[in-house]
């Protein structure tokens, strides 16, 4: 699922390049911030990755706490929004297993964070 038409293109040029991987890949342009998966949608993944924009991922990771995923890897350039949703994922039951900062841009105050939550 991707909002941006630009990065849609490239993914779906990736997953042409990979043969359709076998049907195991789709793409969907979709608003997460106005229309997040539901927890009923979510429930056919055995994994969910997600990597906001800087206002976080509140709606999405309220239906990933009330889904059945085992996992869940999250990337952010937030770290109040990651420590607002990471809070959003424990309180449903998610456990944090993993968490890397990385301090990708030089000589810049941004930090992204990776981290991997699991039931």
């Amino acid at each position: 699922m991707e909002g941006d038409a630009g990065s849609l293109r490239a993914l779906e040029g990736g997953v042409r390049s990979l043969g359709g991987a076998g049907g195991r890949i789709s793409v969907e342009r979709r608003d997460l911030f106005k229309e997040p998966l539901t927890a009923a949608e979510l429930n056919r993944f055995q994994a969910v990755v997600f990597d906001p924009p800087r206002a976080g991922a509140q709606a999405q990771a309220a239906e990933l706490a009330r889904s059945d995923v085992p996992r869940v890897a999250a990337i952010s350039c937030n770290p109040a929004t990651f420590a607002r949703d990471a809070r959003t994922l424990a309180d449903g039951g998610y456990r944090l297993v993993w968490l890397q900062p990385v301090d990708q841009f030089l000589w810049s105050p941004h930090l992204e964070l990776a981290a991997l939550f699991t039931r």
